[in-house]
């Protein structure tokens, strides 16, 4: 009997997993451990005789097969650099394969094993040697912009965001407060862009938080590139700051000094950090929206779409609304 699948990621079946592996050439010892990933599909393989690799199966129809692309060529071009990125094998000079199961087209990419933990964002050294690894990697980025993969803004991060979970999610009895709050934080936010429209984006990670550092003897490997966009330089450097204003404001100028040994820092953009903050938030809800017909994501956040969770997230983006207000962090 077939079984009536309902999200095409219920096709990665370990054989079907296995056989797209082998059909680039490596012969698997049949060890396959799926790895904490979401948005995509990641899973470590054994290998016979070889060190295991990982495998990326990416989500169908999210991105083009130009926007990979440009993700891998931008880990390159760190990786060419001598930068501690774990960028993905090359075959015959391809980094993007693509398999079918029934009428799904499936694209994954090989990475190599890169062991590690999350580093210590309280110390201050291991934020000294983050700050100059960002610092390169946007030397880099400042390079060329994308031309395929889109910016980090407040229309798709924030009015998308908000107008989807206002019309499919919201419950009724909290609609109109969710919409009163995200409308005058969405006001707000394009005062505040349109006051600095000159600063510059560039290529960044993207989602630089600690899941994406590999912390090993003193030193970092950045993994998962998937969300790299054009935005303003600090999008990489305020998700790296914690505590109070006067332990963020230390970490900050820790960050920044190591920062402009490789890259000069603007520090207007540290008017943008807490409206980046309320944007991750009202598109992190919509991005869990969104994937909520993956049967992965009801057993992985199944505190989501609960009346606590929207009367939670109602007074988070009240208190967004205040931050918006203040000045911001300073590192004169």
């Amino acid at each position: 009997m077939i079984a009536n699948l309902k999200h095409p990621f219920e096709s990665l079946t370990p054989d079907f997993i296995l056989d797209a592996i082998e059909s680039r050439g490596f012969v698997c010892d049949g060890c396959l451990l799926a790895l904490n990933s979401y948005e995509n599909r990641v899973y470590q393989i054994g290998l016979e005789q070889a060190e295991p690799i990982v495998a990326k199966f990416y989500r169908p129809d999210r991105w083009t097969d130009e926007q990979i692309l440009e993700e891998h060529r931008f880990c390159y071009e760190l990786l060419e650099q001598e930068l501690p990125v774990v960028a993905p094998l090359l075959q015959d000079q391809q980094s993007l394969f693509t398999v079918i199961s029934g009428t799904i087209r499936f694209r994954f990419a090989l990475f190599p094993r890169r062991g590690g933990h999350a580093p210590e964002l309280d110390n201050l050294d291991n934020l000294c040697i983050l700050g100059r690894l960002l610092g390169r990697i946007h030397r880099i980025g400042n390079a060329k912009p994308f031309q395929d993969r889109p910016q980090i803004d407040i229309q798709s991060y924030g009015y998308d965001a908000a107008d989807f979970i206002s019309k499919y999610f919201i419950p009724d009895s909290l609609k109109q407060s969710y919409q009163s709050i995200t409308q005058s934080l969405l006001t707000c936010m394009d005062a505040i862009f349109a006051r600095l429209t000159d600063i510059q984006s560039i290529r960044v990670h993207g989602d630089c938080h600690v899941g994406n550092m590999l912390w090993r003897d003193d030193n970092p490997h950045f993994v998962d590139f998937d969300d790299a966009r054009m935005a303003p330089a600090i999008q990489d450097i305020w998700m790296l700051l914690s505590g109070d204003r006067s332990q963020q404001t230390v970490q900050l100028m820790e960050i920044v000094e190591a920062y402009n040994e490789f890259h000069e820092f603007d520090p207007r953009e540290l008017h943008l950090v807490e409206s980046l903050r309320t944007l991750r938030m009202l598109y992190y809800s919509a991005w869990l929206a969104r994937r909520w017909d993956d049967p992965a994501f009801p057993r992985s956040f199944p505190w989501f779409n609960t009346q606590r969770y929207w009367e939670e997230q109602i007074l988070y983006l009240r208190e967004q609304r205040a931050a918006l207000d203040e000045e911001p962090l300073s590192i004169l």
